[in-house]
């Protein structure tokens, strides 16, 4: 008597669907000859679609959206040569060597200190730092490659237990921080860059102000950059642009045939893992087994932003930055594409009022990550399916005002908005759900339009030209040219993000 059994679910590429509902299975030991070509196609076994796969919502192709994914990124993603390798790294040696000199103004800034080099600037949403006080600035324009540097102002890196901070003046997310937590020198040294509390048993309390200490590092910067301008060397890049933006110095060089942003951001940095994010280590996650925690959890910044309602002089937020470095390196190349494909479509539709940052897209994206199995965002050509997705998350996010934290849950980043902001965004993704494949090639327009304009500038020469490294005679194949291509390597190698330390 042949038996009933239910049939288990099936693997398809990735995408699981079950066989019939009920299947006679032979008797043991009975074996059934496979169903020919013919009888197959009839039973519907023939795994080809008879119709392209379309988008339910849009009716557009899912391999068009594919393909124009991929003409997106290769605008987008720059090529890097030796020359331009060597610009870049002209440029760092540049930023680092100025904070060096301020270091040296007046000793506040840690002698042995650690930076963390983010490729993309601040309106990229590589950290979240709020953009509505930020000039704009357009690539193409302005700059042709952008990046983010966070240089700490104080370090507390003393400690291997969880970091427990004052919260209690602040919203979830953000703390003040009282200097107690330093010596006596590093009170004295920073004490103008504070807000004073005096409590009623006479004890004085110093704050350290995000405001004060940003108003600081500006003017020190400015003095440093014209005490080098004075003195130019052959080779020394050019300031076109020092720019203070909120709490954040802008500064944009020429360097050769590139113009290249610097976003400066001033930071408190702690070894270890907040206190109020220890829970965040107790769920799984998408890069179990993939990276260690302590690598996830060697850091985190305290960065000059507030909360809607909080003291803008008084609260600094706290930043993830340095585990964000380590997490991507777990994302799939796919889901990376479609995220910034996604990120350029939403910077310039929900660009105001400004409500939605990139910063908003990457949280909605790591939760994805650890919502969906791993061998489904590994799919090389689902890059559609996850633009799409992340489209609806944030939609989904909008209309119910809810855009979690990624390592800190309760904290919600909408909270703040009112009704009638996150309806109105809503409602303009909607119109990018409805014709997904229009707003891309959109994207792709505005990316072709910035390459042609930094194309035309580096025709003109209209940059200052630094010498090549065998401008001196010397061997082409000499240290100068091994660098240019290690800090291509660096750079291409992980997509979106250097991650650099300076001791």
């Amino acid at each position: 008597m042949p038996s009933l059994r239910t049939p288990p679910l099936k693997s398809d590429g990735g995408r699981l669907f079950p066989q019939r509902a009920w299947q006679v299975l032979p008797p043991k030991g009975v074996e059934m000859a496979a169903p020919t070509a013919s009888k197959a196609a009839s039973l519907g076994c023939n795994n080809k679609p008879a119709f392209p796969e379309l988008d339910f919502r849009s009716g557009a192709r899912v391999e068009e959206l594919n393909k124009l994914i991929q003409e997106f990124t290769k605008h987008d993603q720059r090529e890097y040569d030796d020359q331009r390798a060597l610009e870049i790294h002209t440029a760092k040696d540049f930023i680092f060597s100025m904070l060096g000199m301020v270091q040296k103004l007046d000793q506040k800034l840690p002698v042995a200190n650690e930076y963390l080099l983010l490729s993309g600037g601040v309106r990229e949403g590589v950290v979240d730092l709020d953009l509505d006080e930020l000039n704009v600035y357009a690539r193409g324009t302005d700059y042709d490659m952008d990046f983010t540097l966070l240089v700490p102002a104080l370090k507390l890196h003393d400690r291997n237990q969880p970091v427990t901070l004052d919260m209690r003046h602040s919203a979830l997310c953000h703390s003040w921080l009282s200097l107690r937590l330093f010596d006596e020198g590093t009170i004295s040294k920073w004490k103008d860059c504070c807000t004073i509390v005096d409590h009623i048993n006479g004890a004085t309390n110093y704050f350290f102000s995000p405001t004060k200490v940003a108003d600081w590092f500006y003017d020190s910067i400015s003095i440093v950059l014209s005490e080098i301008q004075k003195k130019p060397q052959r080779g020394m890049p050019k300031v076109e642009k020092v720019e203070k933006n909120g709490t954040i110095i802008s500064i944009i060089l020429a360097v050769g045939s590139s113009r290249m942003l610097y976003d400066i951001v001033p930071v408190v940095s702690f070894k270890g893992w907040p206190a109020v994010a220890q829970s965040w280590l107790m769920e799984n996650h998408f890069w179990d087994g993939k990276i260690t925690e302590e690598e996830v959890i060697s850091g985190f910044y305290l960065v000059p932003a507030c909360s809607y309602k909080g003291k803008k002089d008084n609260e600094w937020r706290l930043s993830f930055a340095r585990s964000e470095v380590q997490l991507k390196k777990c994302i799939s190349s796919s889901l990376m594409q479609a995220y910034q494909a996604c990120k350029a479509i939403i910077i310039k539709l929900l660009s105001r009022p400004k409500a939605i940052s990139p910063y908003h897209l990457r949280s909605m994206m790591l939760w994805a990550c650890d919502r969906l199995p791993a061998n489904y965002l590994a799919q090389e050509d689902y890059a559609a399916h996850f633009l799409l997705g992340l489209i609806d998350d944030l939609q989904h996010c909008l209309v119910n005002k809810m855009c979690p934290n990624y390592f800190i849950p309760q904290c919600n980043m909408l909270e703040h908005l009112s009704e009638e902001t996150v309806m109105l965004h809503a409602r303009k993704l909607s119109s990018v759900r409805s014709d997904p494949a229009e707003h891309l090639r959109t994207a792709i327009e505005h990316v072709k339009a910035a390459n042609r304009l930094t194309l035309e500038l580096q025709r003109r020469g209209s940059t200052t030209s630094i010498p090549s490294p065998q401008s001196d005679g010397g061997d082409p194949n000499q240290p100068d040219d091994r660098l240019a291509k290690k800090l291509q390597q660096l750079v291409t190698e992980n997509p979106g993000e250097v991650h650099l330390r300076l001791y």
